[in-house]
């Protein structure tokens, strides 16, 4: 049997079983991070999307306006002969076939890919070594790109990616515990704005199941996003 905190127990006797309106659930979530580190606040989106259809996948970016409060390690990959690309990339690491032996031997030291379309096919045998960490560079995803510089700045600024899982859940993190109420409440809206515009063609009917919200070593607090 899991062992509940004593902490833990205590952050889940300030949340009822109910829905929240959003400003009252980002306050809520502020009031339960207890934890003795910054802990970050996530939003997970549960939608009536079947992902193993091609139609009713979820896969974009969205430009949060105050970021994420985590500092991005970005990785630029290129061809041998367009080494100048990356001469004054403000990137992390940046390298052609050196990075590209790298990954190749499970050497993943950052956060993010991006590359350019070139390398794409080169890149694809590294599947299985990026694919289940999630670094596979995409054009949806904004990281296949032609302009490296442009592309490592968004991301820098608080550009993300996100994707349904399996079960059709989006997770983020869309800010940290010291983030005001009001940075939090942009973030949040915005990112949700982002999964309704995003809809995939493939669903009709009812998108939305559920919005929950939560600080990294908090309890879960329902939104009702009819409240946005």
């Amino acid at each position: 049997m899991k062992i509940i905190s004593k902490r833990l127990k205590r952050e889940k006797n300030k949340v009822q079983d109910t829905s929240y309106e959003i400003k009252e659930a980002i306050a809520l979530v502020k009031s339960t991070t207890s934890a003795k580190f910054n802990e970050s606040i996530e939003a997970h989106i549960s939608l009536f999307i079947d992902p193993k259809y091609a139609d009713q996948q979820l896969r974009t970016t969205v430009a949060l306006p105050h970021g994420t409060g985590k500092e991005l390690r970005i990785a630029v990959l290129v061809p041998t002969e367009n080494t100048d690309l990356i001469s004054n990339s403000s990137a992390d690491i940046t390298g052609s076939d050196d990075l590209f032996d790298d990954i190749s031997h499970g050497i993943l030291d950052f956060d993010l890919l991006i590359t350019t379309p070139i390398m794409m096919p080169k890149l694809a045998k590294l599947g299985r070594v990026l694919g289940p960490k999630g670094l596979m560079p995409s054009p949806k995803a904004g990281t296949v790109t032609v302009d490296l510089e442009s592309a490592v700045k968004e991301f820098k600024k608080g550009k993300l990616e996100y994707r349904a899982d399996k079960a059709g859940v989006v997770h983020i993190s869309f800010g940290k515990a010291d983030f005001s109420s009001d940075s939090l409440f942009e973030n949040l809206t915005t990112f949700y704005n982002s999964v309704e515009s995003n809809k995939p063609s493939g669903v009709k009917g009812k998108y939305v199941k559920k919005l929950t919200i939560c600080s990294t070593m908090g309890p879960g607090i329902n939104v009702d996003f009819n409240t946005f």
